[in-house]
């Protein structure tokens, strides 16, 4: 365990120094918002479909990877979505209860990149990528359709499918999965430029994870909070490994899928709650608290994942 946690000490130093810079004076405030929509327009797409696009898949079992990914973001958004009446009982606001929906689901892709990079190289980060297409489509299809019910605002059909459709993560993928089935050749210094910038997301979005974090609306959880936290660093881990377990995936690609499960939520989702009536403070809070107790839970994850493993 205190290897794993040596290994991701980095990355986590990186969302701690975003963390500070945010708070630094000489650093305009206006700066953030932009490297914001930076990251998920051009940053992030430009990573998967570099690796997406260039990947080597011809070990990685796919199929298998594809019902355990899929499968478990169904099961979990199921098991929340039935629950939605116990909630309700408890007096949980619909804005809220989409933030839980939203924090118990997604996983932040930066966060995960660099740590299995860290971990297992180029063949990690494959893999990952690999993950994150199959389950990008439905993670973004869940969260918006339950955005768009419980958020209070119009349930237009046409705009939900434009919301999904148009997502740059998904568009990203999917064309760099396409690149790579069918061989297509891009011109050698466009394929140099999208790598530099591929290159340069990770660190970048790592410090924007930090410089998004409200530690103020951390130090006082609330029940609904610590739930959010529950579900998202051992809940999802649980089922996703289990259910990769179960369908003999094993060895460096079960740890891979371990880490993808037990990530922190993605920050991009606070931008949807503000912009979609969904409890955008508590997504704050939550997000918060899982990057920081993720210091902890995603070595431990690792290391009960490897034992499991044998």
């Amino acid at each position: 365990m205190l290897v794993v946690f040596e290994s991701t000490l980095p990355v986590f130093l990186l969302v701690v120094l975003g963390t500070l810079l945010k708070r630094w004076r000489k650093i305009d405030d206006g700066l953030w918002l932009g490297l914001e929509q930076l990251g998920f327009y051009v940053l992030f797409p430009a990573l998967l479909f570099s690796t997406l696009a260039q990947a080597d898949f011809g070990g990685m079992e796919a199929g298998a990877l594809a019902i355990a990914s899929i499968g478990s973001v169904t099961l979990m958004s199921a098991g929340l979505l039935l629950s939605w009446p116990l909630f309700r009982k408890a007096g949980v606001p619909a804005a809220s209860f989409s933030t839980v929906f939203q924090t118990s689901t997604r996983w932040n892709g930066f966060m995960a990149l660099a740590t299995a990079g860290k971990l297992y190289g180029q063949g990690g980060i494959g893999m990952l990528a690999l993950i994150m297409t199959l389950i990008i489509i439905p993670i973004n299809f869940y969260n918006i359709a339950i955005l768009i019910w419980f958020g209070g605002g119009a349930r237009d059909v046409r705009n939900f499918l434009f919301k999904v459709i148009s997502n740059p993560l998904i568009l990203a993928s999917a064309l760099g999965t396409i690149f790579n089935l069918y061989g297509i050749h891009i011109y050698a210094p466009l394929m140099e430029t999208i790598d530099l910038v591929a290159e340069a997301s990770l660190s970048l979005g790592l410090i924007m994870v930090g410089a998004g974090l409200r530690v103020a609306d951390a130090l006082r959880p609330g029940a609904i909070a610590l739930i959010s936290v529950v579900l998202k660093l051992f809940v999802m881990p649980f089922i996703m490994v289990g259910t990769a377990w179960l369908l003999g995936i094993e060895g460096e690609a079960l740890l891979v899928v371990a880490l993808g499960a037990s990530v922190p939520t993605a920050m991009n989702g606070y931008l949807l709650a503000k912009q979609m009536g969904g409890d955008a403070p508590l997504y704050a809070c939550v997000a918060t608290l899982q990057t920081a107790l993720s210091f902890l839970t995603i070595p431990l994850v690792l290391t009960l994942t490897a034992y499991a493993a044998g």
